[in-house]
């Protein structure tokens, strides 16, 4: 190795050190022209099951996609606790809001319930009719809430956590990460898109955390 490219590394690992000590990047890999000083191989978002390794998350923003995850608790075989995923989502930080997105049947009176439930209990329901499709089934697609949210409030929050395996998703997230928010993403790895995994800083699967945020009775309300 010749001089010339000792002084460069030396550069590189300089710049490196000085861009890792800044409070909102602490915790992140940091890659420069696809080598990592620390592993030395390209770095990969962080499957760690506790979302609070990270030493600053700082003001937490919680975007919940109520549909994916519904379907994903079913694949679980599992019921949430939403008062448990709540503490679990903003363990070690200071929640600014808790959004679930969900498509509605004003005729279901138990899934009415269920959201007065959620409003009242630390969570912002935002919600759209069900339309019925072509093969008589209902859906309501909420991807362009949960972008346009997530891009409002980028300025007012350190940490975005984005419940959902949507792939649709990915560019919203990779929009407010430019914006310099940390992007942790929660969902059943089997349900989730490689592309949202790819431009998330940190990624928890469902199956890892199920004990720590089902609930332990049939009680209460449920989702359906």
């Amino acid at each position: 190795m010749n001089i010339n490219e000792t002084s460069e590394i030396s550069e590189y690992k300089n710049e490196y050190t000085l861009i890792s000590e800044r409070p909102y990047l602490k915790g992140k890999l940091l890659v420069e022209n696809n080598v990592d000083f620390e592993h030395n191989h390209i770095a990969q978002p962080s499957t760690d099951t506790s979302i609070c390794n990270a030493a600053n998350r700082g003001r937490v923003a919680i975007f919940i996609d109520g549909s994916n995850l519904f379907y994903a608790a079913l694949q679980l075989n599992i019921e949430i606790d939403y008062t448990k995923l709540l503490c679990y989502l903003t363990k070690g930080a200071q929640l600014l809001r808790a959004f679930f997105y969900t498509g509605v049947d004003r005729s279901n009176d138990k899934q009415q319930g269920f959201l007065l439930w959620m409003r009242r209990n630390g969570y912002r329901v935002v919600t759209k009719d069900l339309v019925q499709l072509p093969d008589g089934s209902k859906k309501a697609n909420l991807d362009v809430e949960i972008a346009v949210d997530m891009m409002n409030l980028a300025p007012h929050y350190n940490t975005a956590v984005l419940v959902s395996g949507d792939g649709d998703l990915a560019y919203a997230v990779n929009a407010v990460s430019y914006q310099g928010v940390r992007v942790e993403v929660v969902s059943l790895r089997s349900m989730t898109s490689e592309s949202l995994i790819n431009v998330a800083d940190c990624f928890v699967d469902l199956d890892s955390i199920k004990q720590k945020i089902q609930k332990n009775s049939h009680s209460g309300f449920s989702y359906r």
